[in-house]
């Protein structure tokens, strides 16, 4: 069966007003301890060239990390595209494990990115082994925008959504910082999977785990509310990130996904109340259904439960306590806040997007909220979108980490998820330095499980416990100087007092000295080449460079960009003496030819080789 309860942000509601007013559902499938659903999972892989080197590298390695903890009875299969779809390991079960990693470490980067055809080939393999006692999956990971097959993101969510409701469930996984972060959570939202943003990209095995951590604990599937309001009751609207649409009478459907195993599902409504006498207060009457394993197999439950309101007198709504929901209710704001701040500055509304964040930090300061650690980190990260909004300063980067958050925060509750974000802003590059501490506090700037906390590094001091500090100057490795750190009224975290300096240590390289703006040294002259690509330099990175592949087309050798930004139908002017079928190439520069529909490779040209997991 599934166990629900409510509660409003206030206990008891004013008589004699209409008012608005916040309701936290919650949902836990309540049922014995049950044994580990089986998978039938596909991991379906971006090989693509904007993947080349260390990102490749990674995420390869996280796939064998996948293997490494399947079981004999799980079925997997492993999907790799480029312009072209391949299958590495072809639907079976988890015996051989070195078998499966060692065709794993032997995938290489390629050509340009047919996102539609890897992750349609993915859900064909699980579609093959659909059991609907299994956990049905397929695990897109991409880094770039699909620009081959089908490319059009509506077209694409409506089929991730056609998907699941054929039992195959999409949870996309976005790479760096190169993906289309609109489309992988619109395809995971339709398909009531999981997203993830791999922000650096070492981290991807840990992601993956976080993901195989949840699929092991799905013990409901296909949750759905609906909502049959009171008279006079109005739904303002719907908190937590949901698939919303009204059923043939009118009433609001909300499906919220997957259950897990001892999470909370929670659900969080804005209401209007029409003024009531004092007393009790019919609210709805909440319908639900969901797919739960009861007994070893899947059964469908559904129930109802009236909501109801208590009313009282002025006084009495004053003194009554809900503090056993504020958080959780402030988490959920805090994210509904980020998404309506975003979605006002993308309509040039930063004036507005900025008031919006900095509105609801003085809000939970004023709440007191700030002496909580997971609140007070929340206000740092506030005030620093709003101010990059300011700016118009968001950015690719920052964009990503405020879609995450508010993802994440309204879909789980997690805490292994929520407030993820390492990119470091330009103000670290812009601080007073010293080079002693003297009689300061020494702080240093480290990243845990996809975020960045501050630690006391200074004798006195606990250096397990975080610091509250300004997420604007974090950056991973930066070293602190502040006048003084203070306990939280609980002494469960330190907050910095006075100035904040950055800390150069004398005799160490500063990793955040201002960079230079770099100037291209290309004369802009087409690249020649030696007598053959055996005679070219290698380089197992792209770094700073364009990613070029030589192809056959027809009885000829064809050179072709394959990084991000270009178009990779145009020909180009490459060197013939180093064309080899397959090659990748690493180019300093690529220049639009003077026809405007054709490249010409110019500088250095060096023959990529990609790194080999098996090392």
């Amino acid at each position: 069966m599934i166990k629900t309860s409510y509660a409003f942000d206030q206990a008891i509601l004013p008589a004699g007003s209409s008012l608005k007013t916040n309701l936290l559902l919650r949902f836990r499938a309540d049922i014995p301890e049950s044994g580990r659903r089986d998978l039938n999972l596909s991991l379906v892989i971006d090989r693509s060239g904007s993947m080349a080197g260390a990102p490749l590298f990674h995420a390869l390695k996280a796939a064998e990390s996948v293997v490494d903890q399947l079981e004999a009875n799980d079925i997997l299969s492993v999907v790799v595209y480029d312009d072209a779809v391949d299958t590495v390991v072809p639907p079976q079960s988890v015996n051989n494990k070195s078998a499966l990693k060692n065709a794993i470490s032997k995938v290489y980067a390629g050509g340009i990115t047919n996102l539609s055809g890897g992750w349609l080939k993915g859900c064909e393999y699980v579609k093959q082994q659909l059991h609907p006692q299994k956990i049905n999956r397929v695990l897109l990971l991409t880094d770039g925008h699909a620009n081959m097959g089908i490319q059009d993101p509506k077209v694409l969510t409506a089929t991730a959504g056609q998907k699941a409701e054929e039992g195959m469930i999409t949870t996309t996984l976005g790479f760096d910082q190169g993906f289309n972060e609109d489309l992988l959570i619109g395809m995971a939202r339709a398909a009531s999977g999981n997203f993830y943003f791999i922000q650096s990209i070492d981290e991807a095995a840990e992601v993956f785990s976080i993901e195989l951590d949840s699929l092991r604990a799905v013990v409901g599937q296909n949750l759905k509310v609906t909502l049959e309001l009171a008279d006079g009751v109005n739904l303002v609207d719907v908190l937590s990130l949901a698939k919303f649409e009204q059923n043939h009478v009118g009433q609001p459907v909300i499906t919220l996904g997957e259950l897990y195993e001892g999470e909370d599902k929670l659900l969080g409504l804005s209401l209007e109340i029409p003024a009531a006498q004092i007393g009790q207060l019919p609210v709805m009457k909440l319908h639900y259904s969901a797919d739960v394993v009861q007994n070893d197999i899947i059964q469908s439950v559904s129930g109802t439960t009236d909501v109801v309101a208590k009313v009282g007198t002025v006084e009495e709504s004053a003194f009554a306590s809900s503090s056993h929901i504020i958080l959780d209710l402030s988490r959920l704001t805090i994210a509904k806040a980020k998404e309506t701040a975003l979605n006002l500055a993308e309509h040039g509304q930063h004036q507005e997007a900025e008031q919006t964040l900095r509105a609801l930090v003085q809000e939970l300061r004023n709440k007191g909220l700030n002496e909580n650690f997971e609140i007070a980190e929340e206000i740092d990260q506030l005030e620093y979108f709003a101010g990059r909004i300011a700016q118009k300063a968001l950015g690719n980067a920052g964009r990503k980490e405020l879609r995450d958050q508010t993802y994440q925060a309204m879909t789980r509750t997690r805490s292994d998820l929520v407030g993820r974000g390492v990119t470091a802003g330009d103000e670290i590059y812009a601080m007073p330095t010293v080079n002693e501490v003297g009689s300061g506090v020494e702080l240093y700037c480290v990243r845990e499980g996809g975020k960045l906390r501050v630690k006391v590094l200074s004798d006195g001091y606990d250096a397990t416990k975080n610091v509250q500090f300004p997420r604007a100057i974090r950056a991973e490795g930066a070293r602190y100087v502040v006048e003084g750190v203070e306990l939280s009224t609980d002494g469960s975290f330190y907050r910095v007092s006075g100035k904040i300096n950055r800390f150069a240590k004398p005799g160490e390289a500063d990793i955040f000295v201002a960079p230079r703006q770099s100037r291209s040294t290309s004369t802009g002259k087409a690249a020649k080449g030696p007598a053959s690509a055996a005679d070219l330099l290698t380089t197992d990175s792209v770094n700073n460079g364009i990613l070029v592949q030589c192809v056959k087309d027809g009885s000829k050798l064809r050179a072709r960009v394959v990084s991000d930004g270009y178009e990779p139908d145009w020909n180009m002017r490459f060197p013939r003496s180093i064309r080899e079928e397959g090659m990748l190439y690493v180019v300093d520069e690529i220049k639009i030819a003077p026809d405007g529909k054709s490249y010409i490779a110019c500088g250095d040209i060096k023959r990529f080789v990609q790194p080999n997991t098996s090392n």
